[in-house]
């Protein structure tokens, strides 16, 4: 079930950040460029033009809460098979 969140949430992430970083090329070329290279500047963009981002942000964070979910999730499933690699594991 975790890996299943994880997939369902990356892509609703992915679908949200595209959205985003389309409105900001609609805004400026540098605002659109600074979405796809820059780390939270499509998330800043998006808290900056509220009006236009409210929804591609909130599709954005809840892909997000469905991705941290997943994660804590499959980790068992993943320390698991590392002790049973006979990976030491942290």
């Amino acid at each position: 079930m975790g890996l299943i969140l994880l997939c369902i949430g990356g892509l609703t992430m992915l679908a949200g950040f595209i959205w985003i970083v389309v409105n900001a090329f609609k805004t400026s070329v540098l605002w659109g460029l600074g979405s796809l290279f820059v780390p939270l500047v499509a998330q800043i963009f998006a808290i900056m033009n509220w009006a236009t981002n409210k929804t591609p942000f909130l599709i954005w964070a809840g892909g997000l809460v469905l991705y941290i979910i997943g994660i804590v999730m499959y980790l068992p499933t993943l320390q698991a098979a590392a002790n049973a690699a006979g990976t030491p594991t942290g």
